[in-house]
Order: structure tokens, then sequence, then C-alpha cells
């Protein structure tokens, strides 16, 4: 499952935001924003992935949304208001050079994203692979 190798490698990666603290410097904001998106892109395509492998339609042409609320209907994941809000979140990493949208991208991934994340790759070890 390359996706899912991929996605646990960006989890590993995304784990470095817990290293920096307030006052956050622009390269520091951008690399944790950067990290942040890299793992919700790996965490929905593995996802993608493995629903497709178990005969989900929606997983051969679906949009991260539709990945999203798939893989809800299939207890892949159980909060789908988290996810939907994680997806808001990367959608708003193209405006991260304001600096109160990537300061609230990187809050919430410390505080609710990265556990998150962390629920998957469990779920994903324990019941999809």
């Amino acid at each position: 499952m390359k996706k899912f190798e991929n996605f646990k490698a960006a989890l590993v990666n995304l784990n470095d935001i817990f290293s920096y603290k307030e006052p956050y410097g622009n390269v520091e904001i951008a690399g944790m924003v950067g990290l942040y998106e890299i793992c919700f892109e790996q965490s929905w395509k593995a996802m993608k992935e493995l629903l497709e492998n178990f005969g989900y339609a929606e997983g051969a042409t679906g949009s991260p949304r539709t990945i999203l609320k798939t893989a809800y209907k299939a207890g892949m994941i159980s909060d789908e208001e988290l996810w939907l809000d994680a997806l808001v979140s990367r959608n708003n990493v193209a405006h991260a050079y304001n600096q109160a949208i990537a300061m609230d991208i990187i809050r919430q991934t410390k505080e609710k994203y990265y556990d998150m994340f962390i629920q998957l790759e469990k779920k994903i070890e324990q019941d999809w692979l």
C-alpha cells in the first residue's frame, strides 16, 4: 500500500510541528502549514486507494470531499465533520500568506488534526490492511 506508506511518512514529519512554540517566524509558519497540507493530501489519497481496493466505486473517481464522505460511511473515519473541517483548512492553504489563516491551520493541526490523522493510521492498520 504505497499511498498508506506515504501517509505514514507524512504523519511522522507532521509530528515536528510540536517542536515549535510561538512566536513563529515566517519560514516556520510556511513549513508547518506545508507539513499539514502534505499529510492531509496523503491521508485522503490513502483512503481513496483503500476504498477502491475494497470495491467502493467512489474510490475510483472521487474528489477529496467524496472520499471523506465515503470513508465515513465505510467506517474508516469516525468524525465526518472534523475531516470536512480539515478539508476546508487544506483548501485555505492557498491563502496561508494571510498570517491569521496560517496560524489557524497550525492551531487546529496541533489541537485536532494531528490526533485525527493518528486515529486514521490506527484504524487502517487494524481494519483495512
